[in-house]
């Protein structure tokens, strides 16, 4: 008699800690770059806007992706909501946007993600206040 073979359990696809912020650095980086040209020819002085933004915008996704978790749920969703409405507030800026308009986009901005993600991270965590891994 036969036996059938057994099927392992399939896992949920993660990403390596670095990749997913490293892509969206990089992609922030090609925008930033790109909103700051206003229709003209590209600078090294953009190139290294771009860069330099890619370089923090990813370095702050990796800390909050691999640090995070330690923080209590309040302050995990304000770190990720001022990460979130600083980037915003910066690429609003870039375009030629007030100072204020900038800051009170990345505020409105801030305040969104950060209410989000109190919610994502009170609705998942278990019985014992262990937050899920995000």
């Amino acid at each position: 008699m036969a036996a059938h073979a057994a099927v392992p359990a399939r896992r949920p696809v993660r990403l390596h800690g670095a990749v997913l912020p490293a892509v969206i650095g990089v992609l922030y980086g090609l925008y930033a770059a790109t909103v700051s040209r206003h229709g003209g020819g590209l600078t090294w002085g953009q190139l290294w806007l771009g860069l330099i933004s890619a370089v923090v915008l990813a370095g702050a996704l990796y800390a909050l992706r691999t640090y995070a978790h330690v923080l209590p749920r309040e302050l995990r969703a304000v770190a990720w909501g001022a990460v979130t409405g600083g980037a915003t507030g910066f690429l609003y800026s870039l375009s030629g946007a007030s100072v204020l308009s900038s800051s009170g986009l990345g505020l409105a901005m801030a305040g969104a993600v950060t209410a989000g993600m109190f919610y994502l991270f009170y609705t998942h965590e278990d019985a014992t206040g262990h937050p899920a891994p995000y």
